[in-house]
Formats: structure tokens, sequence, C-alpha cells
């Protein structure tokens, strides 16, 4: 019973980051484990911002914590140095939130990231969590205030993002089975979910033959690499949602947000819960209506999408 939640301001830059903490601390009930936010920033005009982490903070079943020795954490993030250096990437900006996650700005030659993405993932345990121009993927085990504390979201500014409460049922508690799921290798593009996909595997063999890596057992991680590899083929936004409907089986309500856009998409059965709010200069949306009233001080009208609905905004 994971919780999901979107907002899009079209018209301005605002704090999003604390629009998203509020968000989804109105919805940690339905997922009291890890708590994960893909925001949009002003977008760099030369670069990228690389956001990734170099082990996992997971919680074992009897409530104890995996760690490893700082020099090990330290260790791999000089191979990721290394392998920026070996590929002509700059590094201009770095930061670290924690001893496993850091936040890097760095300059490169062209657009095409990919090789240099699946290379910086040979380095044991590393995962990249999203790569953009204004994108920054963070998420961590914890409730949404907890995580925004201790990466500095709360005074984030930008125009949009999604984020996601969830509850381990399938797999670990850990960050690589958190959403949002960076659409790798396309750059800006996050997906979160709420719901069970039937032919996971199948599609992801399929995936995996074209060249497309996966980091976790998490069916949600398919619906990031499903729209990466449609947008790959020129395919825009809102036709990959609708596409997915028919091709994606289960039951399954998602948000997909892009360097410029928000999405959101119901499956044919309508099962999993949505609620919108919508005006000229804002959207809303989540699992759960007390979600989006915790971001208005004045009484708000939502309603419910049909099935087998997509919906796309622009900023």
């Amino acid at each position: 019973m994971c919780g999901i939640a979107g907002v899009i301001n079209r018209k301005k830059t605002v704090n999003v980051g604390e629009q998203m903490r509020l968000m989804l601390q109105g919805i940690k009930h339905r997922g009291p484990d890890s708590t994960g936010y893909a925001m949009y920033g002003t977008p760099l005009k030369t670069g990228f911002i690389l956001r990734f982490k170099v082990s996992e903070n997971s919680a074992e079943k009897n409530g104890s914590s995996k760690s490893e020795t700082p020099s090990v954490l330290m260790d791999r993030k000089k191979q990721v140095d290394v392998i920026l250096k070996k590929h002509g990437a700059k590094i201009t900006k770095q930061s670290s939130s924690t001893p496993y996650a850091f936040r890097y700005e760095f300059t490169y030659k062209s657009d095409d990231l990919e090789a240099l993405a699946k290379e910086i993932e040979t380095v044991e345990t590393t995962e990249i969590l999203s790569i953009g121009k204004g994108l920054e993927l963070i998420k961590d085990l914890g409730d949404a205030t907890k995580v925004a504390d201790q990466y500095g979201l709360n005074k984030f500014m930008g125009t949009h993002g999604i984020g996601h409460t969830r509850m381990a049922t399938e797999s670990d508690v850990d960050i690589k089975s958190a959403h949002p799921y960076w659409a790798f290798p396309y750059q800006d593009v996050a997906v979160v979910h709420n719901g069970q996909l039937t032919n996971y595997w199948g599609n992801r063999r399929v995936l995996e033959r074209n060249g497309y890596r996966f980091n976790s057992n998490c069916d949600s991680e398919i619906i990031a690499v499903y729209i990466a590899d449609k947008m790959s083929k020129g395919i825009d936004l809102e036709k990959a949602m609708n596409d997915s409907l028919d091709e994606l089986d289960g039951v399954f309500t998602y948000i997909v947000s892009t360097k410029n856009q928000l999405g959101m998409a119901k499956d044919h059965m309508a099962a999993k819960p949505m609620v919108i709010y919508e005006s000229k200069d804002i959207v809303a949306c989540a699992s759960e209506e007390v979600a989006i009233r915790n971001i208005f001080p004045h009484e708000i009208v939502t309603y419910d999408p049909y099935e087998a609905e997509v919906k796309v905004w622009q900023v």
C-alpha cells in the first residue's frame, strides 16, 4: 500500500521541496519504510547534475542496520571520480549529505551519457540515482520529514516534483528498492508507481536484451525503463504512457516527470487510487486527498481520473 504524489507549478519557481515534503508526510501511513523525491530545480545552462550512492542504507528485519566503513565508501567515491575523469568529465561542484550519497555537478563533452553511466555503475554497490540538467533524485529510509531534513530538501527551489512513500512487501528495505526510479539512460525522467505488474519479468528480459540495466527486482523500475525506451525512439511522453496501458499488465497508477512535464496514468481496472487538484497555476496529484490538502491553506475541490486515463501537464 505505497503512496505516490506529484506537483507542478506552471508559472513560477517555488519551494517545491517543502511542497513535496508536506504531501508525502501526509501519506506516510501508506509507506513507513522509505521515502523518495525527484525534484526539478532551475536547469543548468552547462553541464549536468549527478546524484549517486556507493552503498545501501539497508535495514535488517530485526531493526538493526547494515553499514560499511568510511574508508570503503570513500574508496568507491574515488573510483567514480577516476571514471568521470577518464571520460573527460570535469567535476565543478560536489557535496554529500550522508557518507554514502553524493551530489556532483560536472561538465561533459556531449549529451550522450550512457557509456559514462554504465561504467560508473561497475563500481561495487554503486548506483546512479539520477542524471540531468535539473532533476535531483533523493531517496532513503524513513519518513518524508526525516529524509528531507537529512538531505536539506526543505528549501529546494524548483518547478515540479514527484515522490513516493514505500511499504516494503516483495523486496528489501533498502535504497535500491525505494522509489522514484530514474529512467536510465534518459536525462531528467523519473517515475513513481503504486500497484503490481504481472508481466514484469517478460518485459525486463526484452529490455535487458536491448541493453538496459536494472538495479533492483522491484516491478516499478520497469516503468521507468519502459518510458526511457519509448522516448529514446522519439515517442513523446503522452504517447508512451498511453502505450503502457496496453503493454504493461496488472493494476497500477503511476506518475512520470520530465524536465518540463508531469504525467499521470491509471490502468484499465483503475483499482489503485489517484486524486487530482488542478488550477491555472498549480496541479497536484496523490494517492489520497490529504496529501494535496497539506499544501493549501484554503478549501479545494479535487477529482478522480477515470480508468485507462492519461493526463500530462506542462510547466
